[in-house]
């Protein structure tokens, strides 16, 4: 069995595939899948797209993307109510390692995080330490 990282409450991670680097993430082990804030999500013709509000030196941009590579999942929100929702596999750099994993199309502009790690991609991977934040964005600075 390998070592897992310890991760804390929140931390800033790279999405390379989506242009999308050091965006904040909360760690969240009440969600199943993982979640990233999008807006104008639309089906046309079997092509999904979608648009990641981001910054990118300091200046909001939206980025749009469209893709054909996805699926559609019931999930159950944080007020208990299931909705069917858009799912993405694409990777995310946490620690300075890549992982493929699902995330889940929402607005999420009304939270202070654009990004929710979930449970499937924390399994057998990271141990959550609640009293800490930030621990891979601050061993990205040291190396």
């Amino acid at each position: 069995m390998r070592e897992k990282k310890v991760i804390g409450r929140s931390d800033k991670v790279d999405l390379p595939d989506l242009g999308i680097m050091e965006a904040n993430a909360k760690v969240d082990t009440g969600a199943y899948t993982s979640s990233i804030h999008c807006k104008k999500i639309k089906i046309n013709e079997g092509i999904l797209s979608f648009q990641l509000p981001t910054e990118i030196e300091g200046k909001s941009v939206v980025k749009k993307f469209q893709t054909r590579d996805y699926y559609q999942k019931s999930i159950k929100s944080s007020n208990g109510e299931s909705q069917k929702r858009y799912i993405i596999k694409t990777h995310i750099v946490i620690f300075g390692k890549s992982y493929l994993a699902e995330f889940s199309l929402s607005d999420r502009s009304l939270m202070k995080n654009p990004i929710l790690l979930g449970r499937k991609l924390l399994k057998d991977r990271f141990l959550v330490d609640v009293s800490k934040k930030n621990l891979s964005a601050d061993q990205k600075k040291t190396s």
